[in-house]
């Protein structure tokens, strides 16, 4: 989410994230003390680039709007990834277990992408999987579609709206 929108495809991503940065940011608000957020990130092979420069960057791309609403707070856990998959080469499934995490639910971008191939790794990894179609967003819309068909009846992820998400196992 800490994009610059700066690529190619930005225009039709900032679209669709626009129309879903408030239920993102509302997965984050509605988190408790029962919850673990993590924030991962891609850091376009920029390995020295870490949160405050990867926030710097993208709240001076152009479309800061997009960001300010979903930047980490202080003190939430921040893991770079370079590729695709939160789970990646990252220490992500490695927090999760030592925080006895069971679920994961999904919010960002991009559906067709990332949230797949995340889902898919955090599916093979045993953990539970929601995605909340209203709380991800694509750069083509139909092989978003495809991708939650897909996370839904080959993963068992639960596709429930954010506001119907649980977020707790």
């Amino acid at each position: 989410m800490l994009n610059p929108y700066d690529h190619e495809d930005a225009e039709p991503l900032a679209r669709s994230v626009a129309a879903s940065v408030d239920q993102m940011a509302g997965l984050v608000d509605r988190a408790g003390d029962d919850t673990q957020t993590v924030f991962v990130n891609d850091n376009h092979d920029d390995w020295e680039a870490g949160r405050d420069e990867l926030v710097r960057r993208a709240l001076d791309g152009r479309h800061p709007e997009l960001v300010e609403p979903v930047v980490p707070p202080a003190g939430t856990p921040f893991l770079v990834k370079g590729r695709h998959s939160i789970f990646y080469e990252t220490a992500l499934a490695h927090v999760l277990r030592s925080r006895g995490i069971e679920r994961i639910v999904l919010c960002g971008q991009v559906t067709e992408q990332c949230i797949l191939y995340s889902s898919l790794d955090g599916y093979l990894r045993g953990f539970e999987v929601a995605v909340p179609p209203d709380a991800v967003a694509h750069i083509h819309e139909d092989l978003a579609q495809a991708a939650l068909r897909m996370m839904e009846v080959n993963m068992h992820a639960d596709l429930a709206p954010a506001e119907r998400c649980e977020l707790v196992g």
